[in-house]
C-alpha cells in the first residue's frame, strides 16, 4: 500500500508539480472558453441550414455534418497545424485549436440542435407565423428557445466532452492540464501530476455532469 501511496498519490510531488498544473488548468479553461461558444455557433449555423427548403443546401449541411463528425478530431488538428503550412497558410497552434473545434465540435452541436429543432411542433411554427413574425423572427424567438430546452441535457453531455477533449491541444504544443501533468510526471517519475490532473478535471467537469443528470430525471419525470 505504501508503495502505491507513493507512486499515485504522493502529496509532495503534486505540491511540488503545482506551479506547472495551475498553468496548464489556466490554459485549459482559457481554450474551453474559446471552444465551446465555437462549437455552438458552428451547430447553430449547420442546425439553421439543415432546416431551409433547399434540398441541395440541406444535403451539404448533412454531408459536412457526416465529413467532421468521421474525421478523428486529433487527425484533423495535426493535419490543421502540420499540414496547411505546407500550402502557404499557418495559422499557428491557438488558430488550428479553434477551427479544429469550430469544424469537429460543430458538427456534432449540430446534430443535437436539429434534433430539438425538429422537437418542436409545426404548430408552434404556423401561430408564430400567423402573428407576422417573418422566418428568422420564429426561428429565432420561438422554435430555437424550445429546441434548446429540449435538447439541454444532450448539450451539457457535449460540452463535457468538449472540455475533455482539450486535452488533444498538447499535440500542437500548447501546454494545458494534461500535457504539464505529463511533463511533471516524465521530470518526477511519478504518477501522481496525473491523478492530480484527473482530480481537477473531476473538479472542473462535475457540477455539469450533476447538473445533466437532474435535467434527465426531470425530463424523464416530464414524460411519466
Amino acid at each position: 500500500m505504501d508503495d502505491f501511496v507513493n507512486a499515485f498519490l504522493n502529496w509532495d510531488i503534486v505540491r511540488e508539480a503545482s506551479p506547472i498544473l495551475w498553468r496548464g488548468l489556466w490554459q485549459t479553461l482559457l481554450l474551453s472558453v474559446m471552444v465551446v461558444p465555437l462549437g455552438l455557433i458552428g451547430g447553430v449555423m449547420l442546425a439553421l441550414l439543415s432546416t431551409v427548403p433547399i434540398r441541395s443546401v440541406r444535403l451539404l449541411a448533412a454531408g459536412w455534418v457526416d465529413l467532421f463528425r468521421a474525421i478523428p478530431p486529433l487527425v484533423l488538428l495535426v493535419f490543421l497545424y502540420a499540414g496547411l503550412p505546407f500550402a502557404g497558410l499557418d495559422i499557428g497552434a491557438w488558430g488550428a485549436v479553434a477551427v479544429g473545434f469550430f469544424l469537429n465540435t460543430g458538427a456534432y452541436y449540430g446534430e443535437v440542435l436539429r434534433a430539438g429543432i425538429g422537437s418542436v411542433s409545426p404548430g408552434q411554427t404556423e401561430a408564430a407565423r400567423s402573428t407576422g413574425l417573418t422566418q428568422a423572427q420564429t426561428m429565432t424567438h420561438v422554435v430555437l428557445p424550445q429546441a434548446v430546452r429540449n435538447v439541454m441535457p444532450d448539450l451539457i453531455s457535449n460540452t463535457v466532452e468538449v472540455v475533455k477533449l482539450t486535452s488533444i491541444a498538447s499535440v500542437v504544443a500548447l501546454p494545458e492540464l494534461l500535457f504539464q501533468a505529463r511533463q511533471a510526471q516524465n521530470v518526477t517519475y511519478n504518477a501522481s501530476p496525473i491523478v492530480a490532473a484527473a482530480v481537477a478535471y473531476f473538479l472542473l467537469l462535475w457540477p455539469l455532469v450533476r447538473l445533466m443528470s437532474r435535467l434527465e430525471n426531470k425530463a424523464m419525470a416530464g414524460r411519466g
